[in-house]
């Protein structure tokens, strides 16, 4: 018993000295960083969207919380406002009214139509009518002349002959009543010939009347063609008004998620007020920061991995997307290796693909190759900052 008290003894103190060697050991020789590597620590970060309003409205439903996930296309919010609303609704009414006004003008343009070429047809028929009227009688006028003149000369003749006892008297009754019937028949035509020319002067008149009344047509044609436009116009305005109600429909403009829900119910938004912050995960990145020493050795486009807390041998492939250009203080969170520096640079590491263990304001460390080789593959391969 006793010997295996002093075998146990033994076997201890020999573990206590291989411990403690190892320990002085790795004081001594702590491990280091090859020189193609630079490390970082420091955060996620991305470029964070304010999903915002473009109209005035109250938040008549919400529909996203924090964390939530979204796709683009989603309704995140629905405002309402009746003032657009009553808008909308007499601009409805307003197109009504119109069109009513619009289809009755066509219905009387259409009656224009058929009746009033055919008053002007009329019209040119009766005045050619009255014309040749006219004519007829001025003809039978001109012919009853030369026979009233005709009558005169035999009458005179006959006298002649009735002095020198050639003919009876009853031949000179004969030769006077024809000529006084021939002038009663003369005035007769001139009496119809006055009447004529009235009659032809009313036909022209009437023509001319019925000319202007193809007028209104034109009149109607560009009262149509005006309403047209108006009832255009007033259309025009309600696709307006449509597409304001449509961004009453707070839709996400990206695939992410909620980083932070603004707006609640019931609250009145102002045009731009925010209703949501989010973020698309394919803009998160590391942003880590190094000392001016190791700034000059790194170029846009350097691989690099990324290691969380959480998963220290899980790398993240990544790149350098952005050096600032610009050193600032050291900021508390940051550690360096020189205590001494205080000034250092940021840098951006992007993951090569979205990750979803990657969140926005995690803690995590990047590791940059300058040459390209190297890149650990757990964090256990490099010293701890």
């Amino acid at each position: 018993m006793q010997i295996v008290k002093k075998y146990f003894l033994g076997f201890f103190l020999l573990f206590l000295v291989v411990l403690a060697s190892f320990l002085i050991y790795q004081k001594l020789h702590p491990k280091t960083l090859p020189p193609n590597l630079i490390e970082g620590v420091g955060s996620i970060d991305g470029d964070l969207i304010n999903i915002n309003v473009k109209y005035a409205g109250r938040v008549k439903d919400i529909k996203i919380d924090d964390g939530d996930s979204i796709k683009k296309g989603d309704i995140l919010a629905v405002l309402s406002s009746k003032e657009i609303e009553a808008k909308k609704s007499a601009l409805k009414a307003e197109i009504k009214a119109k069109n009513r006004e619009l289809e009755a003008k066509k219905t009387q343009l259409l009656l224009l139509k058929e009746t009033l070429p055919k008053n002007v047809s009329k019209a040119n028929e009766n005045l050619k009518a009255k014309e040749a009227a006219l004519k007829e009688i001025s003809n039978a006028i001109d012919t009853l002349k030369r026979v009233v003149l005709q009558d005169e000369r035999d009458l005179k003749r006959i006298k002649n002959l009735y002095e020198k006892r050639l003919v009876n008297k009853h031949k000179v009754e004969e030769a006077e009543l024809k000529l006084i019937n021939d002038k009663n028949r003369l005035k007769s035509l001139n009496d119809k010939r006055y009447q004529a020319k009235a009659a032809l002067k009313a036909a022209k008149e009437d023509l001319s009347q019925a000319k202007a009344t193809l007028k209104r047509i034109d009149a109607l044609n560009f009262s149509v063609l005006a309403l047209k436009d108006a009832i255009e116009a007033l259309r025009a305005k309600e696709a307006e008004i449509e597409a304001v109600l449509s961004e009453m429909e707070i839709r996400s403009p990206i695939d992410g998620f909620i980083v932070e829900k603004i707006a609640n119910i019931g609250e009145v938004l102002a045009p731009g007020s925010i209703v949501a912050t989010a973020i698309d995960p394919r803009t998160l990145y590391l942003k880590i920061f190094v000392d001016t020493i190791n700034n000059g050795k790194i170029k846009i486009g350097d691989k690099a991995v990324i290691f969380l807390d959480a998963y220290p041998d899980m790398p993240i492939e990544a790149k350098v997307v952005r050096i600032a250009q610009k050193a600032e203080f050291t900021p508390k969170e940051v550690a360096v290796r020189e205590d001494r520096i205080q000034r250092v640079y940021a840098i951006h590491l992007k993951p090569l693909k979205p990750n979803p263990l990657l969140k926005l304001g995690i803690p995590a460390i990047g590791v940059v190759s300058i040459d390209g080789r190297n890149l650990p593959k757990s964090l256990k391969e490099i010293p701890l900052l």
